[in-house]
């Protein structure tokens, strides 16, 4: 007997998958955590073919972190689960690097097994301190409490969705072994343009397969403008789940790229002269199931409370761009030439504002915010996003689309001095975080040049937050 058909780990059909997923987010509006938490460790103990379960958790820079615990350990260790942090860039100095993670159980993920292999589960964490408390660098527990906090006092629940694009190159590890050549486009098709079966519909297929089965509710996948790049839209969630979402998508992005020899990458600009990647974040806020950002007579179909967050976003655009872009490389796609939304305005039609307002009926109402790049922290984009426009100051209404446009940062430096300087910054997201989060970007910034240039540098691709190793920056 073949050694493979000894194994009995689970396996689901991509169909089953998704009807369970779905069915677990439904669950997870509706139970207590303490219910979840019962019924899912009574599942786990139950079900033979599982032999590990995944935790996921992102660092302060956005980049995912997955531990895999052996089944029986996890459920006999759920009170003690400890990890050093220190190994963590942006989270604990060596001294005082234990944390601990705590499952969230509303985030459960019944996963394909040929995207992370048979008999796993996959949950997501917070982040503790070692006594239990939220650590404040882990800025989806910081967006999960606030949005609990919102929901108790206001009775408001707040929605996104992101659409994600990418570009895939040839060959696996492309961006690890980025040199002077560049990358290698797999396709010189671009929207529309892309033949059935050819590598990257086989591509977007795959991932799009994946998704659904993780109860996405794909809407649409498809090639962009640029050739050999992507976008799968996914359906609204609320924002936790949303930013969930985003991490989930690149994971499995990846992973059908590897398998198919390849690498998707969300730098936002890895081309010059072509069309950059963005993540631009469909947000609205609803009270009693109720849309409140729609009012049917107000300008462009957008209610006060839309409007109010509008101005305090604009008002704020500059200070607050290091979040949204967040890399080095994220400034090349602010291009004025390439529908980049570098606009320090709102438009229902201009594609190079900052904020634009699709059209929309009462269940759709909505704003975009188009300049966020596809490697920014989705916990901390929308956390920052939702704090603007409950306390930040607002912008007059007749400078939201001024005769003379400003504009954001042109380079990460720009962005990092405004960020660094803002007080406003140090209220949202604490003085730690803040000092925190400049200083790794600061330290990405000094291993390239100051101006961009014309062409993409190695430094920008080999030291991005979601590239580097800890074997390259040790060499310093």
């Amino acid at each position: 007997m073949k050694s493979a058909e000894l194994k009995s780990f689970l396996e689901i059909p991509y169909d089953e998958l998704e009807e369970m997923n779905l069915k677990a987010g439904q669950r997870a509006e509706k139970a207590s955590a303490k219910e979840l938490e019962q019924e899912y460790t009574a599942w786990l103990k139950k079900e033979k073919h599982i032999k590990a379960v995944t935790l996921c958790f992102s660092d302060i820079e956005g980049r995912l972190h997955m531990l895999d615990y052996d089944k029986k350990f996890l459920l006999e260790s759920l009170g003690n689960l400890t990890f050093d942090g220190s190994s963590i860039r942006g989270f604990t100095p060596q001294h005082e690097s234990d944390l601990r993670l705590g499952v969230d159980w509303a985030s459960i993920r019944y996963f394909p097994a040929d995207v992370i292999g048979a008999g796993k589960v996959i949950f997501f964490a917070s982040v503790l301190n070692a006594d239990r408390s939220p650590y404040q660098s882990d800025f989806r527990s910081v967006l999960k409490s606030y949005t609990e906090h919102l929901k108790t006092k206001q009775g408001m629940t707040a929605y996104a969705a992101c659409e994600i694009e990418g570009f895939l190159v040839d060959g696996q590890n492309a961006e690890q072994r980025y040199g002077e050549d560049g990358f290698k486009l797999i396709s010189s098709g671009g929207y529309y343009h892309s033949l059935p079966m050819d590598t990257l519909r086989q591509f977007i297929d795959k991932a799009a397969e994946a998704q659904r089965a993780l109860g996405f509710k794909n809407e649409k996948d498809h090639p962009e403008v640029a050739p050999s790049q992507f976008e799968m839209n996914f359906s609204y969630a609320n924002v936790v789940r949303a930013a969930d979402h985003v991490q989930l998508y690149k994971l499995i992005c990846r992973q059908a790229a590897r398998s198919m020899g390849h690498t998707a990458t969300f730098l936002p600009k890895p081309f010059v002269g072509i069309n950059g990647s963005g993540m631009h974040t469909n947000f609205s806020l609803s009270k009693n199931g109720k849309n409140i950002f729609y009012e049917a007579k107000g300008k462009d179909g957008l209610s006060d409370v839309a409007w109010d967050f509008i101005l305090k976003l604009l008002n704020h655009a500059s200070e607050i761009c290091l979040v949204m872009n967040s890399s080095v490389n994220a400034y090349r796609r602010l291009d004025p030439h390439f529908e980049a939304p570098n606009q320090v305005k709102v438009s229902a039609i201009d594609r190079g504002s900052m904020i634009r307002i699709p059209m929309a009926n009462e269940k759709t109402a909505r704003i975009e915010l188009r300049s966020v790049a596809p490697d920014a922290n989705p916990y901390l984009v929308l956390y920052t996003m939702l704090k603007t426009g409950f306390e930040g100051e607002r912008l007059e209404k007749d400078e939201a689309t001024p005769d003379r446009v400003r504009y954001l940062p042109s380079d990460i430096n720009e962005a990092i001095a405004l960020f660094k300087s803002s007080r406003f910054i140090g209220e949202i997201l604490g003085e730690d975080s803040k000092k925190k989060y400049a200083s790794f970007k600061q330290l990405v910034a000094d291993r390239s040049p100051k101006e961009l240039g014309t062409r993409v540098k190695a430094s920008e691709v080999l030291f991005h937050h979601e590239v580097t190793n800890q074997l390259l920056w040790n060499q310093f």
